[in-house]
């Protein structure tokens, strides 16, 4: 745990995420990279010199056997456990997409389903940053897919400041690597739920992560030189803020 606090500590001071008391939202879907952010961001509220606080928000997707909420409650003793609020939305954005809308390419309206949802349950709590679990390696997937599919050089920015809603987005773990994420989730024995979506696993995502993990074999050190890239570009949003630093995932 003291690698991703020190990496989400550089991250955060790096791009400017938290100023004086922030109340903080943390979107806790129950995968380890919500439930090390929201371990990360508890911990680190103990020692940071500027104060702020957490809260986790959980969106239950629905299609649950134990009911609504009945595979969190490990998530909520968490919570408890690291005296952070916990608030867990039951939905049915499962059933929408897969059941009754069918969606081939789900991923898209999920997410936005997902985001409108999230951004509800803030306003209804008076928060207005929400911290999100993407990491090292979500932004280099991103990358690429984007360059692949799309053509155009773009990544999802560390911070991002959405006008419509007045909320702010942050990426505290963008400097840790998906494995040592996957590490410290089984180290502490995080109570994570597993995914009940009948896309999981097989996406461009996921082709995208076996093309780069292929590559890696191949070219060692390729994945810092495009994280490296990105922020010396740099891509919109990229350039720490005081100088720039090429952080070192495990």
């Amino acid at each position: 745990m003291r690698k991703v606090l020190s990496l989400t500590r550089r991250c955060v001071e790096d791009y400017d995420m938290i100023h004086p008391h922030d109340r903080i939202a943390v979107g806790v879907s129950g995968g380890k990279d919500s439930l090390v952010l929201l371990t990360a961001l508890a911990k680190l509220r103990q020692f940071y010199p500027v104060p702020f606080e957490v809260e986790a928000i959980t969106l239950d997707m629905g299609g649950s056997s134990a009911g609504p909420g009945g595979n969190f409650r490990g998530v909520a003793q968490l919570c408890q456990t690291l005296e952070v609020p916990y608030t867990c939305i039951p939905t049915e954005i499962r059933r929408l997409i897969f059941d009754l809308r069918q969606e081939k390419n789900p991923c898209s309206l999920c997410a936005k389903m997902r985001r409108g949802a999230l951004h509800e349950a803030m306003q209804a709590r008076g928060l207005q940053k929400i911290a999100l679990g993407h990491h090292y390696d979500d932004a280099i997937e991103t990358f690429f897919m984007s360059l692949l599919f799309e053509g155009r050089l773009f990544c999802f920015q560390p911070v991002t400041y959405l006008d419509r809603t007045n909320v702010t987005q942050i990426r505290p773990l963008l400097y840790c690597g998906e494995g040592l994420i996957r590490h410290t989730a089984q180290r502490l024995e995080l109570p994570m739920v597993s995914s009940t979506c009948p896309a999981d696993g097989n996406t461009r995502r996921q082709e995208i992560k076996e093309l780069l993990y292929e590559m890696q074999g191949r070219y060692p050190g390729l994945k810092e030189r495009i994280f490296g890239a990105m922020q010396r570009r740099p891509l919109p949003g990229w350039e720490p803020l005081e100088h720039r630093r090429r952080p070192e995932p495990m």
